[in-house]
């Protein structure tokens, strides 16, 4: 099954590094004309340098709804929107009680505001197409209790499967489907690494045999996953939230 996406522009959130660089790197790979977007410029520089394909980059804070749409403004007719930026900021868990209401909202504000930021700037021209494809980056922290221990993360990307669902049944009169993925554990930024070395080797072991792959998942599985979501070939799923976890 080819899926390619010659002619298509894709902007994608959080690219500079793990998932994100994965999903850039897969469009490119494909035909598509791709947006590169991350707060870090080095990063997001250094991801586009190193595309299979020429990648426009930008710096984007996805916390400024200003800023989302001045690029879409920019770019414009966005025909796939791909919100990967997000995590948990450094932040570790610990007690409610001492959840400040900073840390809470910086978590909401980057993986769930920046969705609804992204959303709302992509839609106009989709609209106008008849044809779009948004897809979120959800995690398997949606679908159970949070390995982080944060409350904010947990809650955050468990929304994003709301935001889906209630934007699927509007726009899907308009030709634009909306989808999230739901990657399981992978140490693929600084945050997870500290996670995953915490564990320990025992932890770590137990982890991977809690899979029915046997193996931690790579951020060219979810990348696989959101290219399918993009294509033609998912042309009538929306409002869907695809596990990507090795099983079960």
């Amino acid at each position: 099954m080819e899926i390619t996406f010659p002619g298509r522009t894709v902007l994608v959130t959080g690219a500079a590094r793990g998932i994100g660089t994965a999903i850039t790197h897969a469009f490119a790979r494909e035909g598509a004309r791709v947006h590169a977007t991350d707060i870090d410029v080095a990063a997001v520089e250094q991801v586009a340098a190193g595309a299979p394909v020429p990648v426009e980059w930008h710096r984007l804070d996805v916390t400024r709804s200003r800023q989302v749409d001045d690029l879409v403004a920019t770019i414009g007719t966005v025909d796939i929107a791909v919100h990967v930026a997000g995590g948990v900021l450094g932040q570790t868990a610990g007690p409610l009680e001492e959840l400040g209401d900073a840390d809470w909202r910086a978590i909401q504000a980057v993986n769930l505001d920046g969705a609804f930021h992204l959303s709302r700037a992509v839609t106009p021209g989709m609209k106008s197409r008849a044809y779009g494809r948004i897809l979120f980056i959800s995690s398997g922290a949606a679908l159970r209790v949070s390995k982080t221990g944060l409350h904010s993360y947990g809650t955050a990307k468990t929304a994003l499967l709301g935001l889906a669902r209630q934007l699927s049944s509007e726009l899907g009169p308009f030709g634009i489907t909306v989808n999230t993925v739901a990657p399981g554990f992978m140490p693929t930024s600084p945050d997870y690494v500290r996670q995953w070395d915490s564990y320990g080797r025992a932890g770590q072991q137990a982890l991977v045999e809690s899979t029915a792959m046997r193996r931690l998942g790579q951020p060219e599985d979810i990348a696989d996953a959101v290219l399918f979501l993009a294509s033609d070939r998912a042309s009538w799923i929306t409002g869907q939230t695809l596990p990507v976890t090795g099983g079960p």
